[in-house]
C-alpha cells in the first residue's frame, strides 16, 4: 500500500504498536497537513487503479494491530477474507473522519455503543481513522 509518512520514523520506538490519537505527538507537522487536507490518502489511489485496493473497504491494519482486532471483535477475520482493503470505510462515511457521529445524525444518540463497543484496550482517545 502505498502511503505517505505523517508520523516520525522512529514513532513506536519506546510504545511499541499503538493506535494514533488526537494531536499524537509522534506525527509530523507536515503529517498533520496531509492529514488535515487528507493528501495523505492520495497515493492510495494508484493502489485502487493497480486493483490492489477498492475505494470503500475494510480499512488495511498492521498484523499487530489486526491479531488484536481479530481476538476482541467476533468474526473478525472472516468479515476480512477476500475483500480487497478500502481507502476509507464504512465507518468512516457513517461516523465521520474521526469515527464520533456527526451531531445531526441519527447515530448520534447511539455514539456510547459505536464507540469501542469490544472494550479493545489502549484506545481510549483514539478517535481518528488511519491507524496505519
Amino acid at each position: 500500500m502505498l502511503k505517505f509518512r505523517s508520523m516520525r520514523p522512529d514513532a513506536e520506538r519506546l510504545t511499541g504498536v499503538v493506535v494514533a490519537s488526537k494531536d499524537d505527538p509522534r506525527i509530523t507537522r507536515v503529517g498533520k497537513f496531509l492529514r488535515k487536507t487528507r493528501l495523505d490518502e492520495l497515493p492510495q489511489f494508484f493502489n485502487v487503479l493497480m486493483g490492489h485496493m477498492s475505494i470503500v473497504g475494510p480499512r488495511p491494519e498492521r498484523m499487530e494491530l489486526a491479531e488484536q482486532l481479530a481476538m476482541a471483535i467476533p468474526y473478525f477475520e472472516e468479515r476480512m477474507r477476500d475483500v480487497k482493503p478500502g481507502i476509507t470505510g464504512l465507518a468512516q462515511i457513517n461516523l465521520s473522519y474521526t469515527g464520533k457521529p456527526f451531531p445531526d445524525s441519527h447515530l448520534a444518540k447511539f455514539q456510547e455503543d459505536l464507540t469501542n463497543p469490544f472494550k479493545v484496550e489502549g484506545t481510549e482517545g483514539a478517535w481518528q481513522t488511519t491507524c496505519g
